[in-house]
């Protein structure tokens, strides 16, 4: 059997996914009345990576091209997923990296091919997008390689095909084109696959071994483990071993025996070296684990995963609404479920909170915590979480603190706004340039003053900006930076928001909330214009007179509320407040609701930081 093994690498919206859609279709791999062939992002199929426009979980695919297949790993392109890059990458021989022919390469360009480098993949570089009316093919080119040079630690590294694409059309060439062609499909790519990507390196005469790299499950067959046949064959009915890094092993026997085709499974009682297999029959298996024949107890090297940088406190629900609006609201069912998380999502580290109730979960950035809050959610868990905390750590006896790169990119008129907020933020500006387009600007700041960023500069230049990072690593812990951002303010009464108090509230500040929410002592309805906190009754009615009714509030004329998104709420809370998260609301809060408990803890604080002092 012909095979090739490839991975899709790219940053984030520069069309690989669209390119793979192309790929599936020009292939024949759905009859010509099937849905898929008028869907866009069919391998985007969960409902967040469609709403958010992203790839989150990376994704297997096979097509066939004349004689051979190919099996295609569709990957995330953002750095907060970078486990599921890492998990899925040994996996292939070969790689795609997709480059917008306007963007150039970006930061997660850089990452995703630092990875395929390292793990000694060929790359085949695609400036895709040539269609486009900004479109800059030549330059990027020029830039794509400087980031080869930049990151090759072998000769062969700078020796790669290029293919010009317009993926959306189903178009590539070897060479730049001065126009599209209506004739053009992506046989170029097709044939730049099967020429230069090599076929698996296989051992087919020794014992079958094989490194779990992804699971799923579903109630028909339970739990699937996916990998690449590293050396034998394997057949349905086979018995193995399971053995892991620790020297543990348990046996099993294959129950059944899939491969990919197009986005479907198709079972099949025996596959080869080389190819890419689900197999069922081991209910405790593990990602990273190595499934053998009983006749060698040798381990395969188990996957490397960058380690997490931001955790987060999430517990259950504790406001006085808790439990009216979810399903699931109790730590049983909380921890459970995380529990169940870990065994796929192997970026993230899950422990009890040895401070109190819930639980510490750590990630590899706080869209990678959103997203697992919000998947969550639409599950129907009900609980609270905590502002997002960078995880330091101890080098030679001083604390040190994740730094990354952030690159900003914006029209000219807001480059003042972004300058002055880095300033406060202590970032450090790394390079600057600017074109037709707009401009961009690379800094170096710490990952402790990046919390809260993306969402005040998306407010300060009304969703023009756009906003990359990658972790460049632990330097020394820097100095803390004075409080960014404004007070809120705070319900005094419980009861459902009127308009007349609301009225009074709007005149501090923007307000989260509308007329006839239900709002609690403790929590936060907007943000003050200031920077203390103040207490309002949102709930207040207009007094009763013999000319007017309490609820007659036709002369009120309010501001719409404002609504954050979850990664925003998460992005604005402090120390002292929470985000309670239900199926139907996010509302934020104070973790101490009542005045006098505030009060209270405010002076415990002020004590602390005296003693600290003295």
């Amino acid at each position: 059997m012909n095979l090739r093994n490839i991975a899709i690498i790219a940053h984030v919206d520069h069309g690989k996914t669209t390119l793979v859609d192309a790929l599936l279709k020009q292939t024949h791999t759905f009859r010509e009345n099937e849905a898929e062939m008028t869907q866009t992002l069919i391998m985007d199929s969960n409902e967040l990576e469609r709403e958010k426009g992203i790839t989150i979980l990376a994704k297997n695919t096979a097509v066939s091209y004349k004689n051979t297949k190919i099996n295609i790993i569709d990957t995330p392109g953002h750095a907060d997923f970078s486990g599921e890059v890492e998990r899925v990458i040994n996996m292939a021989d070969g790689a795609l990296l997709i480059v917008d022919s306007a963007e150039g390469p970006l930061p997660q360009t850089k990452f995703v091919l630092k990875k395929s480098l390292e793990a000694g993949l060929k790359i085949i570089l695609v400036v895709n997008k040539i269609d486009k009316k900004d479109a800059r093919p030549e330059e990027v080119l020029r830039e794509t390689e400087e980031l080869f040079l930049h990151l090759a630690d072998d000769p062969s590294h700078l020796e790669f095909p290029v293919i010009y694409a317009a993926g959306r059309q189903g178009k590539a060439y070897n060479n730049l084109p001065s126009s599209l062609d209506d004739n053009a499909t992506l046989e170029p790519l097709f044939e730049k696959i099967v020429s230069y990507i090599p076929a698996p390196t296989v051992e087919k005469d020794k014992p079958f071994k094989m490194l779990v790299s992804s699971l799923d499950f579903d109630t028909y067959n339970g739990k699937y483990a996916l990998g690449k046949i590293r050396s034998g064959t394997l057949k349905t009915g086979q018995s193995l071993l399971v053995l892991d890094d620790k020297g543990n092993k348990t046996s099993g026997k294959i129950e059944k025996l899939f491969v990919n085709q197009g986005i479907k499974r198709v079972e099949i009682t025996e596959a080869e070296a080389g190819d890419i297999v689900w197999l069922t029959g081991f209910p405790d298996i593990a990602i990273g684990q190595t499934l053998s024949d009983p006749s060698d107890l040798t381990p395969l090297p188990t996957i490397k995963i960058t380690e997490p940088t931001i955790k987060i406190v999430v517990g259950p629900n504790t406001s006085p609404l808790a439990g009216k609006e979810g399903k699931f609201f109790t730590a049983r069912q909380i921890r459970d479920r995380l529990i169940k998380e870990k065994e796929t999502n192997i970026g993230l580290i899950i422990e009890e909170n040895p401070g109190g109730n819930g639980f510490i979960i750590s990630g590899r950035g706080e869209l990678h915590l959103a997203v697992l809050i919000e998947t969550l959610r639409r599950e129907g868990f009900e609980l609270e979480a905590g502002k997002p905390q960078v995880i330091y750590k101890d080098v030679g006896g001083k604390i040190h603190e994740p730094y990354e790169e952030v690159t900003i990119e914006l029209p000219k008129e807001f480059v003042g706004i972004a300058t002055s907020e880095m300033g406060k933020r202590k970032g450090e500006l790394l390079d600057m340039h600017g074109d037709d387009r707009g401009t961009r600007m690379v800094y170096k700041i710490s990952s402790q003053h990046l919390l809260g960023l993306r969402n005040s500069l998306l407010s300060q230049t009304k969703g023009q900006g756009l906003f990359t990072t990658i972790l460049l690593g632990y330097f020394p812990k820097s100095e803390e930076i004075a409080k960014v951002r404004n007070g809120v303010l705070l319900a005094s009464q419980p009861g459902k928001s009127l308009s007349y108090g609301m009225d009074s509230a709007q005149k501090h500040g923007a307000l989260f909330i509308s007329p006839g929410e239900s709002v609690y002592e403790g929590m936060i309805v907007g943000e003050n214009n200031r920077s203390e906190d103040i207490e309002l009754n949102v709930c207040k009615g207009k007094k009763l007179t013999n000319m007017h009714t309490e609820n007659s509030d036709e002369a009120i004329i309010l501001t719409p509320a404002k609504k954050m998104s979850l990664e925003q709420c998460l992005d604005f809370l402090e120390d002292e407040e929470l985000l309670e998260v239900t199926p139907l609301n996010l509302r934020l809060r104070k973790k101490y609701l009542m005045h006098s408990d505030r009060v209270r803890q405010d002076r415990k604080n002020q004590g602390k930081q005296l003693n600290s002092i003295a």
